[in-house]
């Protein structure tokens, strides 16, 4: 399983800013994965400073193109297809949310770390039908200061990050988080597919 996770890695690592692109699509879309993006940022960026900027750009494009995804499916969807997905109580809570303060709850998912709702929130924006292009520039801006604020603390604590990176506990915890992101993504298609 190490050496998966190290080829894993090493693949995104290879892809340079390319990396942070194709993850953010599948972190942003339907897939559970947590911190995923950011910790690639973290080192590529401890890496490669200079190219910050394009880390950011790309990391930050990934996420808008996988929340076009979600919108895609969502907005089609509509309320009807919200219930599918959430209970009812939790539909009313988002509902209220989306008409009164929408752009507000969109910004606060893309900067805001799990266990905040994003997918849910971005769902149900599109459930019920917020401006797909306000919709993709707040998720654009929000991701760029986000990843801005973790590459800028990576190049700050890159030494210490790549140090705590390189012990063999952390390997241990990477599987972990790997197992647990993958067990949260089959639960979470699962339940969709049974609620459909």
């Amino acid at each position: 399983m190490d050496s998966l996770l190290r080829h894993f890695l090493s693949s995104l690592l290879r892809l340079g800013v390319f990396g942070p692109l194709l993850l953010g699509v599948a972190d942003s879309s339907f897939l559970f994965l947590p911190f995923g993006n950011d910790l690639l940022v973290v080192i590529l960026a401890t890496q490669h400073r200079a190219n910050l900027p394009f880390y950011v750009a790309t990391a930050a494009m990934g996420s808008t193109l996988g929340v076009l995804l979600l919108d895609l499916v969502c907005r089609k969807g509509g309320e009807e297809g919200l219930k599918k997905m959430m209970k009812p109580r939790r539909l009313d809570y988002f509902k209220r949310r989306m008409t009164s303060r929408a752009a507000v709850a969109i910004g606060l998912a893309c900067l805001a770390p799990p266990p905040f709702p994003f997918t849910l929130v971005i769902a149900s924006a599109s459930a019920f039908s917020y401006p797909r292009q306000r919709l993709l520039g707040l998720v654009l801006a929000a991701r760029s200061v986000r990843f801005t604020i973790v590459g800028l603390l990576a190049i700050r604590f890159g030494r210490d990050i790549l140090r705590i990176a390189r012990a063999p506990e952390t390997t241990w915890v990477m599987l972990g988080f790997i197992l647990l992101c993958v067990i949260g993504s089959a639960v979470q298609v699962m339940q969709w597919v049974r609620r459909a």
